[in-house]
C-alpha cells in the first residue's frame, strides 16, 4: 500500500496555502501543508513526497534552500517553485538546481497549477518505474516470448495456456506488429507437440502458383520446374504444427484444398493422385477482417468456421501502455546484448515521448525504435537524438542551417517568407532548449508577453514537452 503523500504544500501566506488545499482536496490528492522550511523537512524525512509545491520566501530559510537540500538529499520529489517576485534569473536558478517548474503568483488561472502538478505527478511515477526496471529484470512480466504485464496480456497468457494442451484449431487475430508469430510458438512450446516440428508460412509472401505446392508438395514433371518430388509443408509439419500467418490472402482455390486437410486430415500433392494422411496442429494469423472478406465473397465461410474454433485477440499496443517502458528495457537489453553494447539506461523524456507516441505499428515498431537506438547511442543511456525524427518531431531537430538551403528556386518573397520561418523555428527551439521548455522564463528572456510567445509556439507547431528537463540525467540524482 502506498504510505507517502501526493503533494506537499510549503507556503507561509494562509490565504494562498488555503487556495492549494481547497485544490487539493478538489483534485483528491493527499497532502500535507508546511508553513515553514523546518515543518518542510519534517515531512520529507518521515514520508514520500510525489511533488512539493514551495515557496520561494520562507520563514527560516528560503524555498530554494529547501530545493537544493531536497536535491542534495536525493529525495525523489519533483518541486515546483512559486514566487511572488519572479525574476528570469531565479527561475533558471531554479532550473538548474532541479526544480521541476516556476510559477509566478497570483495565479491567472487556478487549473493551470493543477495541470502542472498532474504532469509532475506522472514524471515522478515515471522516475520510478525507471528505477524498478533497471533494478529487476523484465523475466516476471514475461511469458515464453512474449513480455506484457496489462490485464489484457494477462488474459492473453491465461487463454494461451488453457488452449495450448489440446490439439484446437486456433484463429490468431490482430494489427500488424502485435506479436502473432509470437502467440503461435507460445501455443506450440507449451503442447504436447513441442518436440515435433512448428513450420511458418507467411501466406501473403508467396506467389498463388506456388503457395499450393508450398503447403501441399508436387510430384516430379506436375509443372514447369518440377524436377523431383517435393513434399508439402503439411507433410513437414506432421505430428507438429504448422502455423499459416496472414491467412486472410490465401486465394479462393487454395481455400479448398485448406478445408480438405481441415476436415479429413489429408493432403494431395500438385499432379499426384493419391492423397497421404497428416497429423498437424493448424494456427492461422491474421490482420484482416474476415467477416468483411466473407462478404465480399474472398474467403469461404465454411474455412472460416474451421480456422475458428478458438479466437485468440491481440490488443494494439495503444491499449496496453502501460507495457511500453517494459517492452523498450526488454528490447533495449535484447538488442543491447546482440550488439555487445552496454546499454541499459533510458532516459525519463525518452520514455514519455515513447509513452505518448502512437505506435501505429505496434510492438514490432517499438522494437526497431530501440533496435536503431541501441545502434546509434554513444555511452549506456538511450537519449531523444537517438530517436527517429518521426517519432520525436521535426522541432526537434531544428537548427540555424535547417530549411535554408536552396532557397534560390523560390521567388524572394517565398524565399524570405521561409528563411524568416526558419529562423523563428530554430531561435524558439534554442530558447525552449536552455530553458527546458518553461514557457514563463523562454517569453521572458525573449522579451515577449507570455501569450503572445505562446501563440508563436502553436503557430510553428513546437512541443515543449520535447525540450522539458534537457538534463537528462536529472533524475538519477532524485532519489
Amino acid at each position: 500500500m502506498y504510505k507517502g503523500i501526493e503533494l506537499l504544500i510549503v507556503e507561509d501566506d494562509e490565504s494562498m496555502a488555503k487556495v492549494l488545499e481547497r485544490l487539493a482536496k478538489e483534485y483528491k490528492w493527499s497532502y500535507r501543508v508546511a508553513r515553514n522550511g523546518v515543518e518542510a523537512l519534517e515531512i520529507f524525512n518521515r514520508e514520500v513526497v510525489e511533488v512539493a509545491l514551495m515557496d520561494i520566501k520562507l520563514p527560516g530559510f528560503s524555498g530554494m534552500q529547501l530545493l537544493e537540500h531536497v536535491k542534495k538529499g536525493n529525495f525523489a520529489t519533483e518541486v515546483i517553485i512559486i514566487t511572488g517576485v519572479g525574476t528570469v534569473e531565479t527561475a533558471v536558478s531554479a532550473i538548474k538546481l532541479g526544480a521541476y517548474d516556476y510559477l509566478t503568483k497570483p495565479f491567472d488561472d487556478i487549473r493551470k497549477v493543477a495541470v502542472l502538478i498532474e504532469k509532475a505527478r506522472e514524471r515522478y511515477q515515471l522516475v520510478q518505474k525507471i528505477k524498478t526496471l533497471e533494478r529487476n529484470t523484465t523475466d516476471q512480466f514475461q511469458f515464453e516470448e512474449i513480455v506484457g504485464k496489462c490485464n489484457k496480456m494477462q488474459e492473453v497468457y491465461r487463454l494461451i495456456e488453457s488452449i495450448a494442451p489440446t490439439n484446437a484449431t486456433v484463429m490468431i487475430t490482430g494489427e500488424s506488429g502485435t506479436g502473432k508469430e509470437l502467440v503461435a510458438r507460445a501455443i506450440h512450446r507449451r503442447s504436447v507437440r513441442k518436440d515435433k516440428p512448428f513450420i511458418i508460412i507467411n501466406c501473403a509472401a508467396i506467389p498463388e502458383q506456388l503457395l499450393e505446392s508450398e503447403l501441399f508438395g508436387h510430384k516430379k514433371g506436375s509443372f514447369t520446374g518440377a524436377i523431383a518430388d517435393k513434399k508439402g509443408l503439411f507433410e513437414e509439419a506432421d505430428h507438429g504444427t504448422l502455423f499459416l500467418d496472414e491467412i486472410g490472402e490465401v486465394p479462393p482455390s487454395i481455400q479448398v484444398k485448406l478445408l480438405r486437410v481441415l476436415q479429413e486430415g489429408e493432403v494431395r500433392a500438385v499432379g499426384g493422385n493419391q492423397s497421404r494422411h497428416v497429423d498437424v496442429r493448424l494456427l492461422a494469423a491474421t490482420n484482416k477482417d474476415l467477416a468483411k472478406l466473407i462478404k465480399e465473397g474472398r474467403f469461404r465461410e465454411d474455412l472460416y468456421y474451421r480456422l475458428n474454433v478458438i479466437s485468440l485477440h491481440l490488443p494494439p499496443l495503444r491499449e496496453r501502455a502501460e507495457d511500453i517502458s517494459l517492452l523498450a528495457y526488454n528490447f533495449l537489453k535484447k538488442h543491447g546484448d546482440r550488439l555487445k553494447k552496454t546499454v541499459d539506461k533510458i532516459s525519463v523524456d525518452v520514455l514519455q515521448t515513447l509513452q505518448n507516441y502512437n505506435w501505429t505499428g505496434n510492438v514490432r515498431e517499438l522494437e526497431n525504435t530501440m533496435e536503431r537506438a541501441v545502434v546509434l547511442v554513444n555511452g549506456d543511456t538511450i537519449y531523444a537524438k537517438d530517436l527517429p525524427p518521426n517519432i520525436l518531431g521535426d522541432s526537434f531537430y531544428l537548427t540555424e542551417e535547417a530549411g535554408v538551403k536552396d532557397l534560390t528556386q523560390y521567388s524572394y518573397q517565398d524565399a524570405n517568407d521561409k528563411a524568416l520561418a526558419s529562423f523563428n523555428r530554430s531561435y524558439l527551439a534554442n530558447l525552449l532548449r536552455q530553458t527546458s521548455g518553461n514557457i514563463s522564463i523562454a517569453s521572458e528572456k525573449a522579451g515577449m508577453d507570455r501569450s503572445n510567445f505562446k501563440k508563436i509556439i502553436k503557430k510553428y507547431n513546437i512541443d515543449t514537452l520535447e525540450f522539458k528537463h534537457a538534463d537528462l540525467h536529472m533524475y538519477k540524482n532524485k532519489g
